[in-house]
Protein backbone atom coordinates (compact mmCIF):
# COMPACT_ATOMS: atom_id res chain seq x y z
CA UNK A 1 0.00 0.00 0.00
CA UNK A 2 1.66 3.25 -1.10
CA UNK A 3 -0.09 5.45 1.42
CA UNK A 4 2.04 5.79 4.90
CA UNK A 5 0.98 6.99 7.94
CA UNK A 6 2.96 9.81 8.97
CA UNK A 7 4.45 9.28 12.44
CA UNK A 8 6.39 13.09 12.44
CA UNK A 9 5.34 15.20 15.20
CA UNK A 10 6.78 18.37 15.28
CA UNK A 11 7.74 20.18 18.62
CA UNK A 12 5.16 23.01 20.48
CA UNK A 13 8.10 25.44 20.38
CA UNK A 14 9.09 25.17 16.44
CA UNK A 15 5.70 25.83 14.48
CA UNK A 16 5.38 26.59 10.79
CA UNK A 17 6.89 25.94 7.77
CA UNK A 18 10.05 28.50 7.92
CA UNK A 19 10.89 27.90 11.35
CA UNK A 20 11.12 23.98 10.84
CA UNK A 21 13.13 24.38 7.84
CA UNK A 22 15.78 27.34 9.42
CA UNK A 23 16.00 25.94 12.45
CA UNK A 24 16.98 22.27 11.02
CA UNK A 25 19.68 23.69 9.13
CA UNK A 26 21.06 26.38 10.86
CA UNK A 27 20.04 26.23 14.81
CA UNK A 28 19.69 22.74 15.97
CA UNK A 29 22.92 20.51 16.95
CA UNK A 30 24.73 18.69 14.54
CA UNK A 31 26.55 15.97 14.56
CA UNK A 32 30.19 15.30 14.06
CA UNK A 33 31.67 13.43 10.85
CA UNK A 34 34.99 12.64 9.49
CA UNK A 35 35.35 11.82 6.03
CA UNK A 36 37.37 10.73 3.75
CA UNK A 37 37.31 12.23 0.42
CA UNK A 38 38.02 11.01 -3.04
CA UNK A 39 38.30 12.59 -6.64
CA UNK A 40 36.99 10.83 -9.16
CA UNK A 41 37.41 11.49 -13.07
CA UNK A 42 34.27 11.38 -15.07
CA UNK A 43 33.53 10.12 -18.19
CA UNK A 44 33.43 13.73 -19.66
CA UNK A 45 37.00 15.02 -18.49
CA UNK A 46 35.42 16.53 -15.60
CA UNK A 47 35.68 15.53 -11.70
CA UNK A 48 33.47 15.20 -9.15
CA UNK A 49 34.62 14.63 -5.49
CA UNK A 50 33.43 11.89 -2.63
CA UNK A 51 33.15 11.99 0.70
CA UNK A 52 33.29 8.69 2.56
CA UNK A 53 32.33 8.40 6.41
CA UNK A 54 34.54 7.21 8.52
CA UNK A 55 35.53 5.02 10.18
CA UNK A 56 34.65 2.77 7.27
CA UNK A 57 33.57 -0.92 7.48
CA UNK A 58 36.03 -3.57 6.83
CA UNK A 59 33.25 -5.93 5.31
CA UNK A 60 33.26 -5.30 1.43
CA UNK A 61 29.56 -6.61 1.56
CA UNK A 62 28.42 -4.27 3.94
CA UNK A 63 24.85 -2.33 3.11
CA UNK A 64 26.04 1.35 1.58
CA UNK A 65 24.31 4.09 1.73
CA UNK A 66 24.74 6.95 -1.19
CA UNK A 67 23.42 10.26 0.09
CA UNK A 68 23.06 12.55 -2.93
CA UNK A 69 22.83 16.10 -1.86
CA UNK A 70 20.78 18.98 -2.49
CA UNK A 71 20.89 22.39 -4.33
CA UNK A 72 24.21 23.91 -3.40
CA UNK A 73 24.80 21.38 -0.48
CA UNK A 74 27.94 18.83 0.13
CA UNK A 75 28.45 16.72 2.76
CA UNK A 76 28.46 19.33 5.21
CA UNK A 77 24.80 19.92 4.86
CA UNK A 78 22.76 19.27 8.04
CA UNK A 79 20.84 16.52 6.30
CA UNK A 80 24.15 14.87 4.80
CA UNK A 81 25.87 15.13 8.23
CA UNK A 82 22.85 13.43 10.30
CA UNK A 83 22.47 10.34 7.58
CA UNK A 84 26.13 9.91 8.04
CA UNK A 85 26.66 9.66 11.41
CA UNK A 86 23.84 7.31 11.81
CA UNK A 87 25.30 5.40 8.85
CA UNK A 88 28.09 4.76 10.70
CA UNK A 89 26.74 4.35 14.40
CA UNK A 90 25.10 1.43 12.55
CA UNK A 91 27.86 0.07 10.69
CA UNK A 92 27.06 0.12 7.64
CA UNK A 93 29.14 2.46 4.92
CA UNK A 94 28.54 5.69 3.21
CA UNK A 95 29.54 8.33 1.01
CA UNK A 96 27.83 11.75 0.03
CA UNK A 97 29.37 12.51 -3.70
CA UNK A 98 29.08 16.10 -4.25
CA UNK A 99 27.69 17.30 -7.66
CA UNK A 100 30.14 19.44 -9.98
CA UNK A 101 31.58 23.25 -8.21
CA UNK A 102 29.74 21.83 -4.94
CA UNK A 103 32.81 20.32 -3.33
CA UNK A 104 34.89 23.76 -3.19
CA UNK A 105 36.52 23.53 -6.54
CA UNK A 106 34.56 24.86 -9.61
CA UNK A 107 34.37 22.38 -12.41
CA UNK A 108 36.29 21.66 -15.11
CA UNK A 109 33.05 21.57 -17.76
CA UNK A 110 30.80 24.66 -18.48
CA UNK A 111 27.67 22.01 -17.77
CA UNK A 112 27.23 21.81 -13.75
CA UNK A 113 24.08 19.80 -12.21
CA UNK A 114 20.45 20.39 -12.52
CA UNK A 115 17.50 18.49 -11.20
CA UNK A 116 17.00 16.03 -14.15
CA UNK A 117 20.50 15.22 -14.39
CA UNK A 118 20.28 11.27 -13.99
CA UNK A 119 23.12 9.97 -16.10
CA UNK A 120 25.33 11.55 -12.93
CA UNK A 121 23.14 10.13 -10.77
CA UNK A 122 23.63 6.80 -12.69
CA UNK A 123 27.05 6.93 -12.84
CA UNK A 124 27.82 7.37 -9.67
CA UNK A 125 25.81 4.16 -8.62
CA UNK A 126 27.38 2.20 -11.17
CA UNK A 127 31.04 3.08 -9.92
CA UNK A 128 29.78 2.10 -6.27
CA UNK A 129 28.52 -1.24 -7.45
CA UNK A 130 31.48 -1.99 -8.99
CA UNK A 131 33.86 -1.72 -6.24
CA UNK A 132 31.43 -3.35 -3.65
CA UNK A 133 29.45 -5.36 -6.14
CA UNK A 134 28.27 -7.88 -3.84
CA UNK A 135 27.24 -5.05 -1.03
CA UNK A 136 23.34 -4.18 -1.01
CA UNK A 137 22.83 -0.50 -2.13
CA UNK A 138 20.68 2.38 -0.90
CA UNK A 139 20.54 5.69 -2.27
CA UNK A 140 19.34 9.05 -1.01
CA UNK A 141 18.30 11.91 -2.30
CA UNK A 142 17.23 15.09 -0.60
CA UNK A 143 15.64 18.30 -2.16
CA UNK A 144 16.99 18.81 -5.93
CA UNK A 145 18.69 15.48 -5.59
CA UNK A 146 15.39 13.85 -4.17
CA UNK A 147 14.13 14.83 -7.66
CA UNK A 148 16.89 13.33 -9.84
CA UNK A 149 16.68 9.98 -8.35
CA UNK A 150 13.05 9.66 -8.17
CA UNK A 151 13.61 10.45 -12.04
CA UNK A 152 15.93 7.74 -12.05
CA UNK A 153 13.78 5.52 -10.59
CA UNK A 154 11.02 6.13 -12.89
CA UNK A 155 12.56 6.88 -16.12
CA UNK A 156 15.12 4.12 -15.87
CA UNK A 157 12.78 1.47 -14.01
CA UNK A 158 15.11 -1.30 -14.69
CA UNK A 159 18.35 0.29 -14.25
CA UNK A 160 17.47 1.24 -10.58
CA UNK A 161 16.20 -2.12 -10.10
CA UNK A 162 19.34 -4.04 -10.84
CA UNK A 163 21.12 -1.56 -8.93
CA UNK A 164 19.33 -0.53 -5.81
CA UNK A 165 17.83 -2.64 -2.80
CA UNK A 166 15.77 0.26 -2.01
CA UNK A 167 15.98 4.21 -2.36
CA UNK A 168 14.26 7.26 -0.17
CA UNK A 169 13.70 10.90 -1.78
CA UNK A 170 13.33 13.62 1.35
CA UNK A 171 11.56 16.82 0.05
CA UNK A 172 11.70 16.39 -3.45
CA UNK A 173 10.12 19.10 -5.79
CA UNK A 174 8.91 16.47 -8.10
CA UNK A 175 7.05 19.18 -10.30
CA UNK A 176 9.41 21.65 -10.99
CA UNK A 177 7.21 23.80 -12.11
CA UNK A 178 4.74 23.97 -9.17
CA UNK A 179 8.17 24.13 -6.82
CA UNK A 180 9.95 27.19 -9.03
CA UNK A 181 7.06 29.34 -9.36
CA UNK A 182 6.13 29.03 -5.69
CA UNK A 183 9.84 30.27 -4.43
CA UNK A 184 9.29 33.56 -6.49
CA UNK A 185 6.74 35.03 -4.16
CA UNK A 186 6.58 36.23 -0.34
CA UNK A 187 8.95 35.10 2.42
CA UNK A 188 10.42 32.21 -0.08
CA UNK A 189 11.94 34.65 -2.19
CA UNK A 190 14.71 34.91 0.91
CA UNK A 191 14.93 30.99 -0.22
CA UNK A 192 15.67 31.87 -3.82
CA UNK A 193 18.27 34.52 -2.66
CA UNK A 194 20.36 32.19 -0.81
CA UNK A 195 20.99 29.91 -3.26
CA UNK A 196 21.30 32.51 -6.09
CA UNK A 197 24.00 33.83 -4.00
CA UNK A 198 26.40 30.78 -4.80
CA UNK A 199 25.24 29.81 -8.09
CA UNK A 200 25.76 33.26 -9.88
CA UNK A 201 29.01 34.07 -8.63
CA UNK A 202 30.24 30.81 -9.79
CA UNK A 203 28.79 31.13 -13.45
CA UNK A 204 30.37 34.96 -13.46
CA UNK A 205 33.73 33.06 -12.70
CA UNK A 206 32.98 30.48 -15.61
CA UNK A 207 32.45 33.26 -17.64
CA UNK A 208 35.55 34.63 -17.12
CA UNK A 209 37.64 32.31 -17.23
CA UNK A 210 36.05 30.11 -19.75
CA UNK A 211 35.37 32.15 -23.40
CA UNK A 212 32.79 29.30 -25.07
CA UNK A 213 30.47 30.21 -21.72
CA UNK A 214 29.73 33.68 -23.08
CA UNK A 215 28.15 32.10 -26.33
CA UNK A 216 26.16 30.82 -24.29
CA UNK A 217 25.05 32.97 -21.21
CA UNK A 218 24.31 36.81 -21.24
CA UNK A 219 27.00 37.49 -17.98
CA UNK A 220 25.20 40.81 -17.26
CA UNK A 221 21.69 39.53 -17.26
CA UNK A 222 22.73 36.57 -14.89
CA UNK A 223 23.79 39.21 -12.48
CA UNK A 224 20.55 40.67 -11.79
CA UNK A 225 18.73 37.25 -11.58
CA UNK A 226 16.48 37.85 -8.71
CA UNK A 227 14.69 34.27 -8.70
CA UNK A 228 15.11 30.60 -10.33
CA UNK A 229 13.15 30.70 -13.15
CA UNK A 230 15.41 33.55 -14.51
CA UNK A 231 18.44 31.56 -13.45
CA UNK A 232 17.14 28.45 -15.41
CA UNK A 233 16.35 30.56 -18.29
CA UNK A 234 19.69 32.27 -18.38
CA UNK A 235 21.87 29.32 -17.33
CA UNK A 236 20.32 26.33 -16.87
CA UNK A 237 18.14 25.48 -20.27
CA UNK A 238 20.73 27.13 -22.73
CA UNK A 239 23.98 24.94 -20.80
CA UNK A 240 22.47 21.77 -20.62
CA UNK A 241 20.40 20.95 -24.14
CA UNK A 242 17.09 22.10 -22.84
CA UNK A 243 14.89 25.14 -24.99
CA UNK A 244 13.76 27.15 -22.00
CA UNK A 245 13.48 27.40 -18.64
CA UNK A 246 9.60 25.98 -19.08
CA UNK A 247 11.03 23.18 -21.14
CA UNK A 248 13.50 22.20 -18.18
CA UNK A 249 10.96 22.52 -15.28
CA UNK A 250 8.77 19.84 -17.14
CA UNK A 251 10.81 17.35 -18.62
CA UNK A 252 13.14 17.29 -15.30
CA UNK A 253 10.18 16.90 -12.69
CA UNK A 254 9.92 13.21 -11.52
CA UNK A 255 6.54 13.11 -11.13
CA UNK A 256 5.12 11.66 -14.40
CA UNK A 257 7.51 8.96 -13.92
CA UNK A 258 6.47 7.78 -10.58
CA UNK A 259 4.05 5.16 -12.21
CA UNK A 260 6.89 3.17 -13.82
CA UNK A 261 9.20 3.02 -10.29
CA UNK A 262 10.31 -0.73 -9.67
CA UNK A 263 12.97 -0.45 -6.65
CA UNK A 264 11.00 -0.07 -3.27
CA UNK A 265 10.94 3.97 -3.01
CA UNK A 266 9.93 5.94 0.07
CA UNK A 267 8.91 9.76 -0.95
CA UNK A 268 8.81 11.81 2.51
CA UNK A 269 7.33 15.18 1.85
CA UNK A 270 5.93 17.66 4.33
CA UNK A 271 2.44 18.92 3.36
CA UNK A 272 4.17 22.44 4.28
CA UNK A 273 6.99 22.24 2.51
CA UNK A 274 7.72 25.99 1.46
CA UNK A 275 9.60 24.47 -1.77
CA UNK A 276 6.94 22.40 -2.93
CA UNK A 277 2.45 23.52 -3.05
CA UNK A 278 0.61 20.50 -1.17
CA UNK A 279 -2.03 20.35 -4.03
CA UNK A 280 1.41 19.33 -6.36
CA UNK A 281 2.33 16.57 -4.07
CA UNK A 282 1.93 12.92 -6.00
CA UNK A 283 -1.28 10.81 -4.89
CA UNK A 284 -2.07 7.24 -5.11
CA UNK A 285 -2.85 7.73 -8.30
CA UNK A 286 0.67 9.05 -9.48
CA UNK A 287 2.97 6.03 -8.14
CA UNK A 288 3.35 2.30 -8.72
CA UNK A 289 2.67 -0.11 -5.43
CA UNK A 290 6.64 0.10 -5.41
CA UNK A 291 6.07 3.58 -4.07
CA UNK A 292 5.70 4.83 -0.14
CA UNK A 293 4.21 8.42 0.12
CA UNK A 294 4.96 9.81 3.64
CA UNK A 295 3.06 13.28 3.79
CA UNK A 296 2.79 14.82 7.37
CA UNK A 297 1.21 17.76 7.94
CA UNK A 298 4.64 19.58 9.13
CA UNK A 299 8.07 19.37 9.00
CA UNK A 300 9.52 22.30 6.00
CA UNK A 301 12.08 21.88 4.03
CA UNK A 302 13.92 19.16 4.85
CA UNK A 303 13.85 19.93 8.42
CA UNK A 304 11.95 17.49 10.72
CA UNK A 305 13.27 18.79 13.65
CA UNK A 306 12.58 16.70 17.28
CA UNK A 307 13.48 17.71 20.84
CA UNK A 308 13.59 20.17 23.21
CA UNK A 309 15.94 23.96 22.29
CA UNK A 310 17.66 23.91 20.40
CA UNK A 311 16.72 20.74 18.67
CA UNK A 312 17.75 17.26 16.93
CA UNK A 313 18.12 16.54 13.65
CA UNK A 314 17.65 12.78 14.16
CA UNK A 315 14.33 11.99 12.57
CA UNK A 316 15.13 12.02 9.16
CA UNK A 317 18.14 9.44 9.26
CA UNK A 318 15.93 7.11 11.83
CA UNK A 319 13.01 7.41 9.16
CA UNK A 320 15.06 6.48 6.44
CA UNK A 321 17.19 3.72 8.07
CA UNK A 322 13.80 2.34 8.93
CA UNK A 323 12.71 1.91 5.94
CA UNK A 324 15.39 0.55 4.44
CA UNK A 325 15.95 -1.83 7.10
CA UNK A 326 12.15 -3.36 6.08
CA UNK A 327 13.17 -4.02 2.24
CA UNK A 328 16.84 -6.00 3.53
Amino acid sequence: MPWVKPDYVAPRWLSGAQIQTIFAAKVCKKPSVKYRRERWETWDDDFIDVDWATPEAADPETPIIVNFHGLEGSSKSHYALALMHETVKRGWRGCVPMFRSCSGELNRQIKTYHAGDIDQVQWILETVKARYPKAPLYAVGVSLSGNQLALFCGKRAKTAKNLLTAAACVAAPVDLVAGSNLLRFGFNRLYSKMFLDTLIPKVIKKCETMPEMRKLVDEEAIKKCKNFYDFDSLYTAPVHGFKSAMDYCTRASAKPWLKFVEVPLLLLNAKNDPFLPPWALPTINDVSDNVWLDQPDEGGHVGFPTGNPPGKIDYLPNRIFRFFLERR
